[in-house]
């Protein structure tokens, strides 16, 4: 009898058809939960200090962010996939040459060095060769 209707209850002020807009889009801010629970792992927290919970908290959101710029750069690889590469990317540190790749290439890793090479990231005052140069030194 009611196919196709939806009714949202809301306590926010202003135009109807941006609350709609808002309430479709609720689907990502579940999403960014899902994420940092699970696939970050973030909880549960076992700190009692105030400003250490607000420490981890912030660097779990500064994970997101990073991870949801990444998504965005990258294009059409999930969240386990983004996440995964990243921590399986290891770097051989060398005290004469800094750092070098240390894992085999794949499409996405690919993606990485170039969205990476492309972009304000530097590497560390140890790292003699930039981003770029890095990536023809794969394994």
């Amino acid at each position: 009898m009611y196919d196709g209707l939806y009714l949202a209850c809301t306590n926010l002020e202003g135009d109807a058809k941006e609350i709609v807009k808002i309430n479709k889009n609720r689907w990502q801010i579940e999403e960014t939960f899902r994420i940092m629970k699970t696939e970050m792992k973030s909880r549960p927290v076992y700190l009692q200090r105030e400003d250490r919970i607000q420490a981890h908290f912030l660097t779990c959101f500064l994970a997101l962010l990073v991870y949801r710029i990444l998504e965005k750069k990258l294009g059409n690889y999930t969240t386990v996939e983004i996440i995964k590469t990243l921590q399986n990317m290891a770097w051989l540190s060398y005290d004469s040459e800094g750092y070098i790749p240390a894992y085999n290439r794949t499409e996405i890793t690919d993606k990485l060095h170039e969205t990476l090479s492309n972009s304000s990231f530097s590497c560390s005052p140890r790292c003699p060769h930039s981003f770029r140069e890095a990536s023809v030194l794969f394994i």
